[in-house]
């Protein structure tokens, strides 16, 4: 089985995170295709939402994945999930499903809590982020109430020096929500720190993609 993994972040520890988490859930015997182009992220900062030409780069990336023979592909930026959400009629019609990365954790945030933290170092992250919260409590027939936090001066740093800066930040929320969940997969590895930090429930991307994965696979039917 051939899984396609589309970036437009590439940072060491987002890889090793999504892949650590798909190899749990669906074992050593796949096949892992990257594919990757910060270029579509900064210019996503760059304009605060993703305009027309990293649209298209970030769709050839699924159709080069598509021509690869994939039987499934996981998109690994919550900047460009509104994409993703464009382009699933086509993916529904080639047979090959495009899973975010981030919806199901964000549905595991509504089903927890009424008050929900959302934690990003990037702009253009938070109001994708905190539209795919929105839109998944809708159709589970909930209201919810969005708390965010721009976490600043977070490039650059090493991993202590960045949970460091998360504790500082999530410090801020962490009494005035029930649920803080990282925007951007990259954070993740803070994760078990902050909610030993604050008792709080505290949610990543890669474990829920991964899961989406799973899910997907099966109901395609080649697991």
């Amino acid at each position: 089985m051939k899984i396609g993994l589309v970036y437009t972040g590439v940072t060491p520890e987002l890889i090793e995170l999504v892949e650590r988490e798909i190899r749990k859930q669906l074992g050593s015997n796949i096949e892992l295709l990257s594919y990757k182009d910060p270029s579509i992220i900064s210019e996503v900062v760059e304009n605060n939402y993703v305009t027309a030409n990293p649209t298209a780069r970030l769709v050839k990336m699924f159709m080069q994945a598509v021509q690869d023979g994939v039987d499934i592909i996981l998109n690994n930026c919550s900047s460009v999930g509104e994409v993703v959400d464009a382009c699933q009629d086509l993916a529904k019609y080639i047979g090959v499903p495009i899973i975010r990365i981030d919806e199901e954790m964000c549905r595991e945030a509504v089903r927890c809590g009424n008050k929900i933290g959302v934690m990003a170092t990037l702009e253009s992250t938070l109001n994708p982020t905190k539209n795919t919260i929105l839109h998944v409590a809708r159709e589970m027939g909930k209201q919810v109430e969005l708390v965010d936090v721009l976490v600043k001066g977070g490039f650059g740093l090493n991993q202590e020096e960045f949970k460091e800066l998360m504790t500082k930040y999530a410090g801020e929320i962490a009494d005035k929500v029930d649920v803080i969940l990282f925007a951007q997969g990259s954070m993740a590895y803070c994760e078990e720190y902050i909610h030993e930090k604050y008792q709080k429930m505290v949610l990543s991307s890669p474990r829920f993609g991964a899961r989406a994965l799973k899910e997907a696979i099966i109901k395609k039917g080649i697991k």
